[in-house]
């Protein structure tokens, strides 16, 4: 009966350990704010594109995303392009100098096409927006600089 019981709590206390270091490696990677993905190459479109991983507030469940697209045609920048509206909101300059590399698009010039953005609407390069969504005054991280080169493109 002392062989049972011994045999119980000590099962119950392996459990209890290996539910915390699986809660302990959740919660870090959960104490990410934002963070981006791969690349990967769209053959049927002839550009690249990553996931930008966001939480809106710090305490949000899950992440919400927005993708950076690349073309290869226009090397110097990476295009945001929200999911939910349909519309590419800004882009990257990854020629920025001094923390100016990104150019937000004013809302009537946010379009689903990017090619039916004329290149005027861009304005001069400023820092990086805030973190979509947010309720506080994070911005998005800057983008690695792990871009894809043409000899990337199968």
């Amino acid at each position: 009966m002392a062989r049972t019981l011994r045999n119980t709590v000590l099962a119950a206390l392996i459990a209890l350990m290996a539910g915390a270091a699986v809660e302990s490696q959740v919660n870090a990677f959960s104490g990410y704010r934002q963070y981006y993905g791969g690349w990967s190459y769209q053959p049927q479109r002839s550009y690249y594109v990553r996931s930008y991983y966001y939480k809106p507030t710090p305490t949000y469940t899950g992440y919400r995303y927005h993708y950076c697209v690349h073309y290869p045609s226009q090397p110097r920048y990476v295009y945001y392009y929200n999911p939910y509206s349909r519309q590419y909101w800004g882009r990257f300059d990854l020629e920025g100098k001094d923390g100016a590399h990104y150019s937000l698009l004013e809302e009537k010039d946010r379009k689903e096409k990017l090619e039916e953005i004329p290149e005027e609407a861009f304005p001069a390069a400023s820092k990086m927006p805030q973190v979509p969504e947010a309720e506080d005054d994070v911005q998005i991280d800057v983008m690695p600089k792990d871009l894809p080169t043409n000899t990337d493109t199968p």
